[in-house]
């Protein structure tokens, strides 16, 4: 009796250590980033400066949830007269549509560590699928909150005119967009 109740505590205990972790995005140092066609003539550049979520990490069993909120009204072309367009009702359209959404599941991993994320975003008041790879991620303990902190880059892209985001397609603007998002968390 007592060696069975080792073991049901044994494996209570193993069970309590490998439970999923959840980190809060850092809105202070994480920037989604995309890159989109003018014309054909340029490659317009820009981020958004406003995110929040969370991630849910259990790196021995190789897993994780990603949910993050990002706020198209804090779109940062590095022009304010484009940024007040780009949230108006020519693109974003904000007030009708307010944040975009990316939830999703981590996968792939290798020793801890996830290379891919495969999930939906919803942009515009459209949901789609967008897999994004994880081209670096680390986790650390943070200096000075002295809890873990994770670090991911990640990519994908997309086409735009999927979300009902068309402006200059008209014009011979390509659609696609290619999506970049610097991402740092801390744990709970």
């Amino acid at each position: 009796m007592k060696t069975a109740l080792f073991f049901l505590l044994a494996g209570m205990t193993s069970a309590a250590l490998a439970a999923p972790v959840t980190y809060q995005i850092d809105p202070t140092h994480t920037f989604p980033s995309f890159e989109a066609d003018h014309m054909g003539v340029s490659v317009w550049r820009g981020k958004f400066n406003s995110s929040s979520g969370k991630v849910s990490l259990d790196k021995a069993a190789g897993y994780g949830m990603v949910d993050i909120s990002i706020d198209p009204a804090s779109i940062d072309f590095g022009h304010d007269v484009l940024n007040t367009w780009a949230a108006g009702p020519d693109l974003f359209d904000v007030a009708r549509f307010g944040a975009a959404r990316y939830k999703g599941k981590l996968t792939g991993f290798k020793e801890g560590a996830p290379t891919e994320l495969q999930g939906e975003l919803t942009l515009h008041g459209v949901t789609k699928p967008v897999r994004l790879q994880i081209k670096s991620f680390k986790c650390i303990p943070h200096p000075m909150l002295k809890r873990e902190m994770c670090g991911a880059d990640a990519y994908g892209s997309f086409k735009r005119d999927e979300f009902g985001l068309t402006a200059g397609k008209e014009y011979g603007f390509k659609m696609d967009v290619d999506l970049r998002i610097q991402v740092e968390a801390v744990a709970d």
